[in-house]
């Protein structure tokens, strides 16, 4: 990943995005966070921009039009998209819709917290565990 990393945020709920976007920038000095309200803007956003894709996408699952899991097969289906590592962001801690995202590409599954720190914290590890699973455990 770059020194000043690329997100794409992709959720519906404004609040959500808010909250994500503070929490990167007090990880960052000088992030990019682009957003996303649902899997259809997601994917018309990434096959628009045909310049600069981002480093990691957070993916809620719960969203009108597309949701996050038919974003994901779509992402991983598009030979231009499919190595961008997408990190699931979700309200849900079910272990069944962790495996099955994992299963279908997700680098990581994190469930949404309402604490600010908590919130940095998963961020943060989420972020080094895809980094160190990109540089082959290392």
């Amino acid at each position: 990943m770059t020194i000043d990393p690329t997100f794409l945020i992709v959720d519906d709920d404004l609040d959500d995005v808010s909250f994500f976007h503070e929490a990167i920038e007090a990880l960052y000095p000088s992030p990019v966070c682009r957003s996303a309200v649902n899997g259809e803007d997601c994917l018309r956003l990434l096959r628009m921009d045909t310049k600069i894709l981002p480093d990691l996408i957070f993916l809620d699952l719960n969203m009108p039009r597309m949701d996050g899991r038919q974003c994901l097969i779509e992402l991983k289906q598009d030979e231009r998209l499919k190595d961008i590592p997408v990190i699931i962001y979700t309200t849900s801690d079910h272990q069944r819709d962790r495996e099955e995202m994992l299963k279908l590409g997700a680098a990581y599954f994190l469930t949404k917290s309402t604490s600010f720190d908590k919130l940095q914290e998963g961020i943060s590890g989420a972020i080094d565990k895809v980094r160190s699973a990109s540089n082959g455990g290392a």
